[in-house]
């Protein structure tokens, strides 16, 4: 199935393609539309879809300048425009950088089809080309690919004489000068350890990634995509970063088989300080634990949310004691917590008879790097779990192995738990911001991902980002539900029409509201409101 996404400012327009498309019989989804550029730009952001259809002529940004702007950010978007006859030299100027298909209106049905089966088989051709697991190997064996990846891991690893950077970066058409520079580091998995699935997710990024302006990328082991990214400025550089962290979660993650985990380093002004960034995405992918989810951690993000109260401390991140273990609970997940225990178990079997030695070990052990945890937390373990630190509580954890896996995984549900709710604290003002605004905004049609983003400080990718993993839905998908829920409103408690109702809750245009209601409620809105005068209950 192949997802697609339309922009047009007339109604008469997306109501045609929307509904007179038998969309799943023909292989495609309908996955959304707008009615302006600009903001099909943030919804496209999110949507992620496989191909764009769009008019050449909208106010605010048009099609050619959407057409740019997608090209640039999510180059594996296929895009068909559609034009009207006096626009046909300006169609061609689209297609000069890099549109699919155009289409004359007025369009017939069965002429959309067509132009979308090519758009499909140019994706198939490509999806082949880029799995291609063979060329990607000899790409990565090639005698100029082996050099370059010997010289940017050396960089990152502050083992690359300084001196001599800027010529060797030269002689091998590396342009590494900037003002500020970051390391991203993508760790790509198979759920089932299909390697075969592995390989052609990291094929599709080695081929993606070799396009950034912005990153110079490199394939450290088999399956982790290390980044340089540089940047004029701080926010620039944030930008570049989060982008290429959702993209490469998106592209990877196009076989439902593998998951990423995306580490993202503390920002640098010098080359020679590219190893301190990567060393701090590199801790991350190595405690990040083995949850079959895709996670961006960002290393400023941990730093921020896990100081504690003293002023004086400098993070959690800078621990003295380099406990494993600790390093361990920062960044483990929910999934994680059965791994530690077996991991804990395996040791104790390998000491046959002297269970209550090892377990005893093991357990203080685990309880000591918890508490210097909730200290680096800025709580207080004494208060917050006294019983764990009584002698009693291991003594009757060590009575047998069924006793002991309960009280490690108490311990370590109690610490992760702790930590996610600092994590949720440090973007607390963020996201109830961003949702209040929501809550007052909604009706209006400008409110999208980008504006809300400018309203809490953060640039759209990094805001789109936490919003995500905060929340567990999208920027998108909560806007539009607080949208429908305030209609619902407006239906039990007023006599309104749909079409008023749909501009009044922020929708562009009412039939669009009727199929996203009908969509997420199972009814349309005239059947809503017939349910509700006949009293059958409907919420």
């Amino acid at each position: 199935m192949y997802s697609v996404f339309v922009v047009d400012d007339e109604p008469i327009v997306l109501e045609g393609i929307r509904s007179k498309i038998d969309w799943e019989s023909s292989g495609f989804v309908f996955a959304g539309e707008a009615m302006d550029g600009e903001i099909a730009l943030s919804m496209l952001h999110e949507l992620k879809p496989d191909i764009l259809i769009t008019d050449i002529k909208m106010p605010f940004m048009d099609g050619l300048q959407l057409a740019a702007a997608v090209k640039r950010i999510q180059p594996w978007i296929k895009i068909i425009i559609l034009s009207g006859h006096d626009e046909f030299d300006y169609a061609k100027k689209a297609i000069s950088i890099g549109i699919e298909d155009y289409l004359l209106k007025p369009f017939t049905p069965a002429e959309l089809l067509k132009s979308l089966n090519k758009a499909a088989g140019q994706i198939d051709k490509e999806r082949e080309q880029l799995s291609d697991i063979t060329k990607l190997k000899e790409e990565l064996k090639s005698s100029e690919t082996l050099k370059k990846k010997e010289f940017l891991s050396n960089l990152v690893h502050g083992a690359e004489n300084m001196a001599d950077v800027m010529q060797k970066s030269q002689e091998l058409g590396l342009n590494l000068i900037s003002r500020f520079y970051k390391v991203l580091i993508s760790r790509i998995k198979s759920k089932t350890n299909n390697i075969q699935n592995q390989e052609e997710a990291c094929s599709l990024l080695n081929s993606y990634s070799a396009s950034w302006e912005q990153a110079v990328c490199f394939f450290h082991h088999s399956n982790l995509l290390v980044c340089i990214f540089k940047g004029s400025s701080r926010d620039e550089l944030d930008e570049s970063v989060f982008h290429a962290a959702e993209t490469i979660a998106h592209i990877a993650t196009k076989n439902d088989d593998c998951t990423t985990l995306t580490a993202i380093g503390k920002p640098v002004e010098h080359l020679s300080e590219l190893n301190s960034s990567y060393d701090d995405a590199k801790h991350i992918i190595e405690a990040g634990g083995k949850e079959d989810k895709n996670r961006i951690i960002n290393s400023e993000d941990l730093e921020g949310g896990l100081n504690s109260a003293d002023e004086e401390n400098t993070g959690l991140l800078d621990l003295k004691e380099n406990d494993p273990l600790v390093d361990r609970l920062k960044y483990a997940g929910k999934n994680d917590i059965s791994a530690i225990i077996d991991e804990s178990m395996e040791l104790i079997r390998n000491n046959p008879g002297q269970f209550n030695v090892f377990a005893s070990y093991l357990l203080v052990d685990l309880i000591f790097a918890v508490s210097k945890l909730i200290e680096k937390l800025g709580g207080d373990i004494k208060k917050l779990k006294p019983e764990i630190l009584q002698r009693k509580f291991v003594d009757d954890a060590v009575l047998d192995e069924k006793d002991f896996r309960q009280k490690l995984e108490q311990v370590l549900s109690f610490a992760l738990e702790y930590r996610d709710s600092k994590m949720t604290g440090k973007y607390g003002d963020v996201i109830l911001k961003a949702k209040r605004f929501i809550e007052e905004h909604y009706a209006d049609q400008n409110t999208t991902l980008t504006t809300v983003a400018e309203v809490v400080a953060l640039s759209p990718n990094h805001f789109s980002t936490i919003f995500s993993q905060e929340c567990k839905t999208t920027f998108i998908e909560y806007l539009t539900n607080v949208r429908l829920e305030n209609a619902k409103r407006l239906m039990r408690e007023t006599d309104m029409k749909g079409y008023d109702i749909a501009y009044e809750c922020g929708f562009s245009d009412p039939h669009y509201f009727s199929y996203i209601f009908k969509k997420n409620t199972g009814l349309s809105p005239r059947e809503y409101k017939l349910s509700v005068e006949e009293g059958k209950g409907a919420v």
